[in-house]
């Protein structure tokens, strides 16, 4: 996907009629509220498998779990997740997938068990949480696969347009969807996703922003904008492709992120 861009430029021109009565004039046009910027501080980096092509990342019982896919254009990319050292940036697999059939996409854990998506296929697996057994399969409620975290009652899925949806984590079926949108419209290219003290945090594809979503409505509010780290990547390490990844360490209260091949995982605290 190549990311595009669009120009608006909108002029406004108020008329008076010559009796100078106000009713003449056309009504006022409310100004668009701009969603706010979320500053944050840099914590700590670490370092991260550059072969990883990185699709979800989550924290959970204190390991830093990340789940990644594989591409055709980079053999050495694989579909599988497992505990990310920070010490090493290694990843120990606990479930790889076939790579001839699936590209391994988002994954989170609820009630004991874990979830993960695929891309294409429509096909998601459900694993034992000691073991890593899978338990099952399921048809995918969603256009595609891409991310996937949890408000602790049900599983919330993107697909890469501007929907979310929920879906019960017993019948696996969609319960609701939700539109995403900003003062300019419809927020395309939802990819991860981080659930975060009430509010969904979702990278936005081929950009450097993470948007802060009130599951409620819909609506973004507010942005955090990651360009100084992603462009350290992009600019200091070749082989760097898109930002992906946010988990959320509810000890220390910080967020760790990541992308697909870069050299770093980089720790932050919003600010308020």
């Amino acid at each position: 996907m190549k990311p595009f861009f669009q120009t608006f430029s909108v002029a406004f021109v108020l008329l008076a009629g010559c009796n100078n009565n106000n009713n003449n004039l056309p009504a006022a046009i409310a100004d668009t509220k701009t969603t706010p910027v979320i500053n944050y501080s840099l914590i700590s980096e670490y370092p991260h498998d550059t072969t990883a092509y990185t699709e979800g990342l989550l924290m959970h019982d204190g390991k830093l779990y990340e789940s990644t896919g594989y591409t055709n254009e980079l053999p050495q990319t694989k579909s599988l997740f497992g505990i990310l050292d920070l010490k090493t940036g290694k990843i120990n697999p606990v479930v790889q997938l076939d790579t001839s059939k699936y590209f391994g996409e988002g994954i989170t854990f609820l009630h004991n068990q874990w979830f993960q998506l695929t891309y294409r296929t429509k096909i998601g697996f459900v694993y034992d949480a000691q073991y890593f057994k899978q338990i099952k399969t399921f048809v995918l409620p969603v256009k595609e696969g891409w991310g996937m975290t949890t408000d602790s009652t049900s599983l919330i899925m993107s697909e890469g347009t501007n929907i979310l949806t929920w879906v019960d984590p017993v019948s696996l079926i969609a319960i609701k969807k939700i539109s995403v949108s900003d003062e300019s419209g419809t927020v395309n290219l939802l990819n991860e996703l981080e659930y975060i003290d009430g509010f969904i945090y979702a990278n936005i594809f081929t950009t450097h922003i993470i948007v802060k979503i009130d599951p409620a409505s819909g609506k973004v509010v507010g942005k955090i904008d990651l360009d100084v780290l992603a462009t350290e990547q992009e600019r200091g390490f070749a082989g760097a492709l898109q930002m992906n990844g946010i988990a959320y360490n509810p000890v220390h209260h910080t967020i760790y992120i990541t992308g697909k091949m870069w050299n770093k995982v980089y720790e932050i605290r919003l600010n308020p």
